[in-house]
């Protein structure tokens, strides 16, 4: 059994380490909207928990979080389900008034590659999948989502983020952009998923600023037939502020917050 004792000095540090990378981060993110001439509250920071333990997902929580980003299902998965009970656990996170029931204000976004064979348990779970890329990924999706709907194990569609190739390197997933606006429609004619928009990252080497220029190009084309996929996910720990200035609604943020990985993605 776990001595509270023993664990809580632990926490406490993790904790106020966490607390002061995510004010910062929330500078950063507040001082590149006002630069760019938008409002603060239209870019949303999500906390990228992959490869970190539950528990820290429970500390961010506390720290006010809502919204987490995972990209292995198997481990995403066990998350979800350990998290109401372990934010239950005062010596762990903090005092709570938290039950161990499911916590509905939690929102759970899948940012890596999703094999079709893990997609329905994924749209179990999943308040967004941010990595769309092929219509047979859409279709095993939307299926997994209309079962979990007629199972009551979801009450909203999965909103789904069509992640474009800048580069069109297939190791690194995403749609070429001449194919984007028929997965596009793919999507938005698919029972148990919403088109929301799009999501991408820079390629490897490239100037963020001209890649993030044409996925606003993109966006916008995008929304010229979708009005409602207003979301960009874009921008990381090193390029947010290049992100936020072409647009972007979402960054997606690990190190800068969480500190290097503490297990390897093996």
């Amino acid at each position: 059994m776990t001595n509270p004792e023993a664990v809580a000095p632990q926490v406490d540090a993790r904790t106020a380490e966490l607390a002061t990378n995510l004010a910062a981060l929330l500078q950063r993110v507040d001082t590149a909207c006002l630069a760019a001439g938008r409002k603060p509250d239209s870019v949303r920071l999500l906390p990228v928990t992959k490869f970190f333990p539950v528990e820290d997902v429970a500390i961010l929580y506390r720290l006010g979080r809502r919204e987490f980003g995972e990209s292995r299902e198997q481990e995403a998965t066990a998350k979800v389900a350990a998290l109401p009970t372990l934010v239950g656990q005062p010596h762990l996170v903090g005092q709570s008034t938290e039950s161990d029931e499911d916590l509905p204000d939690v929102q759970w976004h899948m940012i890596g590659r999703l094999q079709r064979n893990k997609a329905r348990v994924v749209a179990r779970w999943a308040h967004a999948v941010h990595s769309v890329d092929s219509e047979r990924l859409a279709t095993a999706l939307g299926g997994g989502a209309r079962a979990a709907l007629d199972a009551g194990e979801r009450t909203d569609p999965v909103r789904v983020l069509l992640q474009v190739s800048l580069d069109e390197d297939p190791s690194r997933g995403g749609v070429a952009p001449d194919e984007l606006a028929r997965l596009a429609e793919h999507v938005a004619g698919s029972q148990g998923l919403r088109l929301s928009g799009l999501m991408a990252i820079p390629p490897l080497g490239a100037e963020s600023d001209a890649a993030f220029a044409r996925l606003a190009t993109l966006h916008t084309m995008l929304l010229a037939e979708h009005p409602g996929a207003t979301e960009l996910s874009a921008g990381m720990s090193g390029d947010l502020e290049t992100a936020i200035e072409h647009g972007s609604t979402c960054v997606r943020v690990g190190t800068a917050l969480m500190g290097a990985r503490p297990i390897t993605s093996a």
